[in-house]
């Protein structure tokens, strides 16, 4: 038998039965990779769970078919480094193998929650996602003798395959068996020691795919933990199962009708997801903002402005019957979504709101044929946007845009047009060059839709294309403010709280600011529209409260001077990033950083980027983990 333990050091051995444990639910935002090769795939697992790490550091696991056909599991409470070090001295290594990075969501992070999960010895089984009917089949596997040591649902598919493997000629066909009794968002991978030949993966709502090779095949549920060994991709669609090979693989329906996907290339390159010169992912990828931003506009600076070029082929069709809009979005992406909206009106003239897709879609709402709804995520799997979007869809919403940086994923596949943002990988929880690129890629919208409506003429729109050429540049001015701002985030870190103040287009960056020094710093921080301080929130502002102000050069000026005279009157402390044609001045109790001069409409990317090195340099004086925050993760595949 083997203990469940909660020490974190691991153990590998035989893969035995466990003890009973408690009711649970599912491990969601986590890593899994594996494969079958020539050559022993443990090293090609640990680097694929060192990639994915930033979706799941709680606990980490693998296990392997060694030489015998025996399974052997290792499995460590902490990060990948941790489970690494137990793999070296213990000699652990096999042809075929499962490897998880979890983020737990119900369940302790204990190593006996953490994956791969088996059954009797036979079956291990690694999962992202959640079984929402699992108490059901947990009951249900229990009456038949099955005994768990877990508080997860994912046991349930370890010991439904095990079942259905005494009873169906293959692996594939057992996993199909219990695919169709889940409910719920999953991706798994399952292996077998009755199985020598092969792994079976099965998806249904979380992200899942295939890596083609000379010298073998693996799976993954993200293309940075297969780069290292194959470019060649297959995204797997729901309701897909695959028998993976060493020689090839076969993919297949729920019923067993063999499918046909789409091999792809992946342009994501290795060099693209190492750390390189920095200390942290999250700085690393501040400092990408000018490249990522001048990527995103590749297409439009290079030549003529043209709606298909930009936004697909029936973009036309689609803006030319669009009167108002929807944005759909979560977290900073909603945040994002609020500048869009201003930018909407102001620029095309449409009438525009931002709702948050896990709050949309539980309300009753009303449909409107002539309403474009735009989603936007990072990764292009948030749950949350993902349902919204396809409640939108059911409601009769047929005119969709998802604004997204992953290629093939779930949301730009379930949209009409989609837009990628071409701000390559990002590993730090912490969204920072996703967010000026969504906001890009919203000004580039809020254009698109006024040029279809002859709200811009050819002048007009070339003032606008001049102005986005500049931002890359005025971003890195922006960056060379780092070590004023680094004087500044010292003083923030003995503090327990923060305000953000913002007016119009840049109250979202406040927003966002707030948000950033609290996720990653653990200070807590608020933002509100400055002309809402009289209404309650000036009640806290002290001598121990440091207050944020995005300042810039704008006609709320000198409304917004008014609310600072309101902090500074009652003894706050001002911080006030600025622009270098204002006239704002230092003085006690006001510290002034300024920008380059005023951006006009682009202003709001420009002070996105002190507010991220603001919070990046809070955390790294306090000590907190920049890039894996705790209780957070990146890929947020849970509503």
């Amino acid at each position: 038998m083997e203990a469940s333990r909660q020490t974190g050091h691991g153990e590998l051995s035989g893969i035995g039965e466990e003890q009973h444990g408690r009711y649970g639910q599912g491990d969601l935002m986590c890593g899994i990779v594996g494969g079958m090769a020539a050559s022993n795939v443990l090293p090609m697992i640990l680097e694929g769970l060192r990639r994915l790490e930033y979706r799941g550091y709680d606990s980490a696991g693998v296990a392997l078919r060694d030489g015998s056909g025996t399974l052997r599991r290792l499995r460590s409470v902490g990060r990948v480094a941790e489970l690494e070090a137990l793999v070296a001295s213990a000699g652990l290594e096999g042809l075929a193998g499962i490897g998880h990075t979890r983020w737990a969501t119900h369940g302790g992070i204990a190593e006996q929650n953490a994956h791969p999960h088996v059954s009797h010895n036979e079956i291990a089984v690694v999962h992202n996602g959640i079984v929402e009917n699992f108490q059901l089949l947990r009951e249900e596997l229990e009456k038949s003798g099955y005994k768990f040591a877990s508080e997860t649902d994912t046991e349930v598919i370890a010991h439904l395959v095990h079942r259905y493997r005494q009873q169906t000629p293959t692996l594939l066909a057992a996993v199909q068996c219990a695919a169709r009794e889940l409910r719920g968002a999953y991706a798994f991978a399952v292996l077998s020691s009755r199985d020598p030949d092969e792994l079976v993966v099965a998806r249904m709502g979380c992200p899942l795919l295939l890596g083609l090779s000379g010298d073998g095949n693996y799976f993954a549920s993200d293309v940075a933990a297969l780069v290292p060994v194959t470019k060649r991709i297959v995204y797997l669609e729901d309701g897909d199962v695959a028998e993976v090979r060493r020689d090839g693989v076969r993919i297949q329906d729920g019923q067993g009708h063999d499918l046909v996907r789409e091999e792809r290339w992946s342009q994501m390159s290795a060099a693209a997801i190492d750390l390189g010169p920095y200390r942290h992912f999250m700085q690393k990828e501040i400092h990408e903002q000018p490249r990522a931003i001048a990527e995103t506009l590749e297409g439009v600076l290079g030549g003529a402005f043209s709606l298909r070029n930009i936004w697909g082929e029936e973009a036309e069709n689609h803006f030319g019957q669009v009167e108002r809009v929807l944005f759909l979005a979560s977290g900073t992406s909603h945040y994002a979504s609020l500048v869009g909206r201003q930018w909407m009106e102001s620029i095309a003239g449409i009438p525009a709101q931002s709702e948050l897709g896990h709050e949309y879609r539980y309300r009753e709402s009303i449909p409107d044929p002539a309403q474009l709804v735009v989603t936007l995520s990072q990764s292009g799997e948030t749950l949350d946007t993902y349902e919204a979007l396809r409640h939108a869809q059911k409601l009769g919403h047929t005119h969709t845009l998802s604004i997204c940086n992953v290629a093939e994923s779930a949301i730009p596949r379930a949209s009409a047009l989609s837009f990628l943002t071409r701000a390559g990988p990002e590993i730090g929880v912490a969204s920072t060059k996703a967010f000026t690129t969504q906001l890009v890629a919203l000004y580039l919208l809020a254009l698109s839709l006024a040029w279809i409506r002859g709200r811009l003429g050819p002048g007009d729109l070339e003032k606008h294309i001049e102005a986005l050429r500049y931002l890359p540049g005025g971003v890195q001015q922006a960056l060379n403010l780092e070590p004023q701002i680094q004087i500044w985030a010292a003083r923030f870190a003995d503090r327990e709280h923060a305000l953000f103040l913002g007016r119009g287009l840049h109250y979202p960056i406040a927003l966002e600011g707030a948000l950033k020094l609290k996720e990653i710093s653990y200070i807590h921080a608020e933002a509100y529209p400055a002309g809402e301080l009289k209404h309650g929130p000036l009640a806290l502002v002290d001598s121990q409260m440091p207050v944020v102000v995005i300042a810039p050069n704008d006609r709320l000026l000198e409304k917004l001077a008014s609310n600072m005279q309101e902090v500074h009157a009652r003894g706050g402390e001002l911080y006030v990033f600025t622009d270098l044609d204002s006239r704002f001045q230092a003085s006690k109790g006001v510290h002034v950083i300024r920008l380059p001069r005023h951006a006009g409409e682009l202003s709001p990317v420009l002070h996105a980027i002190p507010v991220q090195l603001l919070a990046y340099h809070a955390a790294l004086v306090k000590g907190t983990d920049v890039d894996r925050p705790r209780n957070l993760a990146k890929a947020v595949t849970v509503e």
